[in-house]
């Protein structure tokens, strides 16, 4: 889940993103329950699983613990993050392979399916493409792409992102009080329309994207290797 950014590379500075990212990402279990529905479609048996922004290994435990007979290779940039995901997938450790760097530095394949989880939003129109034509590379025909981040629904960015912002913040608080940090958010993060989000799929050899997840800010999207 996580990305090129600083911020991720500091072990202090990542050493709650497990908990902070289950206050911040409405229905972020019931979302990892339904991406491994949604790739159990295409991969009813044993299968590999890649899982591209595997840092934390929140998406991660939670496959591992529905699919038993999955094994997955997780990859991400940050070696402070997947010293989380590590601890964090202990308990499968047997079937968890964890690589330090960005999709090019996957394994080959073929996998039989896919998860991008909260990432592609800080990754520019060309960084997207490029790595969502890495991961379609290595996936089986047909096989299922999940993919889930921070869009904007309407145009509206940073109003979005103050709702997103806001939701955390139990005691009241009012999506006003986190537009300035949402303005600064939308700034830095090169955020989509869905319907750009949809075409970018299509355009990196995936078919019939279809959005199952929506929660202020965060969309989700799964798609099928063409």
């Amino acid at each position: 889940m996580s990305t090129h950014s600083t911020p991720f590379t500091n072990p202090a500075a990542v050493a709650s993103y497990p908990e902070e990212t289950l206050a911040k990402v409405p229905g972020l279990a019931d979302l990892h329950r339904m991406t491994a529905l949604l790739l159990s479609e295409r991969a009813p048996g044993p299968a590999r699983i890649l899982v591209v922004g595997a840092g934390g290994g929140l998406e991660l435990d939670a496959m591992a613990q529905a699919r038993p007979d999955w094994r997955f290779t997780g990859v991400d940039p940050s070696p402070a993050m997947l010293d989380i995901a590590r601890r964090t997938c202990t308990a499968h450790a047997d079937r968890v392979e964890l690589v330090e760097g960005t999709v090019d530095g996957a394994p080959a394949g073929p996998f039989s399916g896919a998860t991008c989880l909260l990432t592609l939003h800080f990754l520019d129109r060309a960084e997207r493409l490029h790595t969502l034509r890495e991961i379609r590379r290595r996936l089986t025909p047909g096989a299922a792409l999940v993919t889930a981040h921070h869009a904007a629904p309407d145009g509206d960015a940073e109003r979005w992102l103050a709702r997103s912002i806001a939701f955390p913040r139990r005691s009241g608080a009012e999506p006003e009080q986190g537009l300035s940090s949402a303005k600064t958010m939308a700034a830095r993060l090169p955020l989509l329309s869905p319907a750009e989000e949809e075409a970018l799929l299509r355009q990196a050899g995936f078919a019939a994207p279809a959005l199952f997840y929506a929660a202020f800010s965060f969309r989700g999207w799964v798609a099928f290797a063409d």
